[in-house]
């Protein structure tokens, strides 16, 4: 398996599609940070990746600090980070402030309301669709720290992007009309639009990029990323890894960290460290148990490790994450 199907299957994003619009010029909307919209849109998301697909039409996206961008007709924005940020027709339309905009997703998503919204002046139509992927931005990390703030990508260049948008518009309609299963599917295929989008930014990066997703781009040190991810818990070496990769060891350390400014074995003492930050939240399992499952051969060394790397001990940062999650 490549390392960019690997990290996403151990991230385990749940998306969903949550509005359906087509406005009419003059119109405009502020979405407010992710965090503001978890609640309403996945209660207890850690993080949210907020994303808008146009349809028909165009729209000016904005940043803060940053030049407005046109998005055309198969064109999807991405907000990695949660950042806020605005949806218009014109740089002179009035704004749906942010406050609004929560309440108006509130009443639509308490209702399940995938029914096309209709609203704006009167003149040149845009339809699109919004949708959001949650993931825990712990394991997240990788890939959300090699993006930028908004990222913008067109999905019609290829027969690929329009048997996707044509099936997710379908099941779009399908989902307002109450159709049985369609939000489920509706769901998965929110996940691929994403995963596909990813894929499309990556391919077009230009060569000298570094990063976690440039990495997972070059040969050899996107091969490294595959096995270290696919067998986390073996007692890798770099000796050996360079064997599996068909490369020497100070080629190897030289390249892989050109690319994500540490060393293989770093890398790789770190994720196990995040995943096992990850278990010891989201399951009942033991410390010994993940210890083991994530390639320490003794509970005494994984304790001092996490309490390095995070600043407490296993079962402490349990605890506390748990009253954490209890009171948010």
């Amino acid at each position: 398996m490549d390392p960019f199907s690997e990290i996403l299957s151990e991230v385990k994003l749940k998306g969903a599609l949550f509005f359906n619009a087509e406005f009419s010029a003059p119109w405009g909307f502020c979405s407010p940070p992710s965090q503001s919209l978890a609640p309403v849109l996945a209660p207890g998301a850690p993080h949210l990746v907020i994303y808008h697909f146009v349809v028909e039409g165009s729209a000016l996206v904005r940043l803060d600090g940053q030049p407005p961008v046109t998005m055309r007709p198969g064109d999807i924005v991405v907000f990695p980070h949660g950042d806020p940020h605005q949806l218009c027709s014109s740089e002179s339309a009035k704004l749906m402030d942010c406050r609004e905009t929560v309440s108006l997703l509130t009443q639509k998503v308490a209702a399940r309301d995938l029914t096309l919204m209709q609203m704006g002046g009167g003149g040149h139509v845009t339809r699109f669709v919004c949708g959001f992927m949650a993931c825990d931005p712990l394991l997240c990390r990788p890939v959300l720290a090699g993006l930028p703030p908004m990222l913008v990508v067109n999905v019609r260049t290829d027969r690929s992007g329009h048997w996707l948008e044509n099936t997710i518009l379908h099941l779009v309609d399908e989902a307002s009309s109450g159709a049985a299963g369609s939000e489920a599917m509706l769901a998965k295929l929110s996940e691929a639009l994403f995963f596909d989008t990813l894929r499309r930014h990556i391919a077009g990066m230009p060569e000298q990029q570094s990063g976690w997703l440039a990495g997972a781009r070059d040969p050899i040190v996107g091969k490294s990323l595959a096995i270290l991810h696919h067998r986390v818990d073996h007692p890798w070496t770099i000796a050996e890894l360079a064997r599996e990769v068909g490369l020497g060891r100070s080629a190897l350390v030289e390249r892989f960290t050109r690319y994500l400014s540490e060393p293989p074995m770093t890398y790789l003492s770190r994720w196990r460290l995040q995943l096992a930050a990850r278990a010891l939240t989201a399951t009942p399992r033991g410390v010994a148990e993940i210890a083991s499952d994530v390639g320490y051969e003794s509970e005494a060394a994984f304790n001092r490790a996490f309490k390095r790397h995070f600043g407490l001990p296993p079962a402490r940062y349990r605890r506390e994450r748990r009253v954490a999650a209890s009171c948010s």
